[in-house]
């Protein structure tokens, strides 16, 4: 009998899903072909230079999937689940707030926290739960009727909550239990062919198309499942030359002279997806939802909490110039306000202490107290950044947004529920993570292990003194 690691339960999880999705939205199975294409051509121009945010291996298998919730229950079943394929819920994120359009939920993104077992397989999942007690988006009689709708369903049997305890508890599971696991998994996600409460669905669509998808429907499913590529702007292009039509324009940070940062983020229009529906009459019959899409991601460097507070001080610059009428795009003023405001060099960042880094010996240094760049300017040290391993909340609700058929409804003379990332952490039952703290220690770990090697002091880059 053989054990299948944590890690290997995962990775199997991540293709399962993958194969399930592409069977239900061939679009998908394009957009990773396409994706494959362009990485592979990447490589072939930028050597191994392109492989400086990751293997190609990792980027190749590379996916993170987003599904959405209902309910505080079902938030707390679905952690334990994923908990199973060691992934933890990290960052918070409230969209309520992050787009014009209505978008009424909160988040997290359950993936792996240890950096040996990202590199094994970085499988995330973006996780959205309905603030259905939000009173911007839902009276008080259709609060009671939506968490009444919700409370009724069962969506991770008791069966798959237990295996993934068990999964959680030994670190992996044996191949009988492993596949039994999986299978169960990725049911769980799959589109469910209940005919759908036509009445009860549109009444949540006027408020919400998010809202609809969560709580007009018994199942929940993979919304969209995203690979990642090297560069976003070639598989943008390749996408749109096969006929298909992309959103207007990638989310995140420009393509510009400097370092990728962040994320940069965009996927195919939602497409028209024939569903059984109960109608009001009584009679069951054929009609359509777009609810569906398909993400593709190119990740950068992780930017420490000055990075973030600048990066999101350059959006509010280009929102000023754009509301002022510039004629320009946004990605052209984006790319002027880029230029102006970050360093356009990996040291650039590190000096202003914007990104984080680890570190690595690379020859010897005489005893003493040094400075980072000291070390890395005289070859002792080389620096490699770390990869953005999280979500932006604009850029996942522009996705969104992008995506719906229109804005919905949202009621801003109301005053919204609060809610947090200790509050979500009590909902999912465990301690929701920081990024920036597992970027930090990351950093300092990797600091600290070469000072000890080389023997020497090694004073704090200004990313970590902050």
């Amino acid at each position: 009998m053989v054990f299948q690691e944590t890690w290997e339960l995962r990775a199997r999880f991540a293709r399962s899903l993958s194969d399930m999705y592409g069977t239900e939205v061939p679009a998908y199975t394009t957009l990773v072909e396409v994706s494959e294409a362009v990485n592979t051509d990447f490589m072939d121009t930028m050597g191994a230079e392109a492989e400086r945010l990751g293997s190609i291996g990792r980027v190749t298998a590379e996916r993170h999937g987003a599904i959405r919730v209902g309910s505080p229950e079902e938030m707390s079943q679905v952690a334990q689940v994923f908990a199973g394929f060691g992934m933890y819920p990290v960052g918070f994120y409230d969209l309520r707030d992050a787009s014009k359009s209505s978008v009424p939920v909160v988040s997290t993104a359950f993936r792996p926290t240890d950096k040996d077992e990202l590199a094994k397989n970085p499988f995330r999942v973006f996780t959205s739960m309905l603030a259905a007690d939000d009173p911007r988006f839902f009276s008080p009689e259709l609060q009671e009727r939506l968490q009444s709708y919700i409370a009724e369903r069962h969506i991770f049997s008791d069966e798959l909550v237990a295996m993934a305890a068990k999964a959680a508890e030994g670190k992996g599971l044996e191949e009988v239990d492993a596949d039994k696991l999986i299978e169960l998994a990725t049911a769980a996600f799959e589109l469910n062919d209940e005919p759908i409460d036509e009445q009860w669905y549109r009444e949540l669509e006027a408020i919400s198309a998010v809202a609809s998808d969560i709580g007009g429907v018994r199942y929940t499913h993979i919304n969209h499942l995203t690979p990642r590529v090297l560069d976003i702007d070639d598989l943008y292009n390749r996408m749109e030359a096969r006929g298909i039509t992309m959103i207007d324009e990638i989310q995140g940070p420009p393509d510009w002279d400097g370092p990728d940062i962040l994320l940069r983020q965009t996927s195919f229009r939602a497409l028209d997806e024939e569903r059984m529906f109960k109608f009001a009459d009584g009679t069951v019959g054929p009609g359509a939802l777009r609810v569906r899409f398909g993400e593709v991601e190119q990740r950068g460097i992780a930017l420490t909490p000055q990075g973030r507070e600048l990066y999101d001080t350059m959006n509010t610059q280009v929102d000023e110039k754009l509301a002022a009428g510039s004629g320009k795009t946004r990605v052209e003023l984006a790319r002027e306000v880029w230029a102006e405001n970050l360093p356009n060099t990996e040291k650039g960042l590190r000096e202003q202490g914007l990104g984080y880094f680890t570190y690595e010996v690379t020859s010897s240094a005489e005893p003493g107290e040094y400075d980072a760049e000291q070390l890395i300017d005289s070859g002792v040290l080389t620096a490699q950044p770390i990869v953005y391993e999280d979500f932006l909340p604009r850029s996942a609700a522009g996705i969104f947004q992008s995506n719906l058929k229109d804005e919905g409804t949202r009621d801003n003379e109301q005053q919204g529920t609060d809610y947090d990332l200790d509050t979500l952490s009590k909902i999912v039952g465990r301690d929701i993570v920081e990024p920036y703290e597992l970027y930090k220690a990351q950093e300092e770990a990797s600091l600290s292990a070469a000072a000890q090697q080389l023997g020497v002091t090694i004073h704090p880059t200004p990313a970590l003194q902050s």
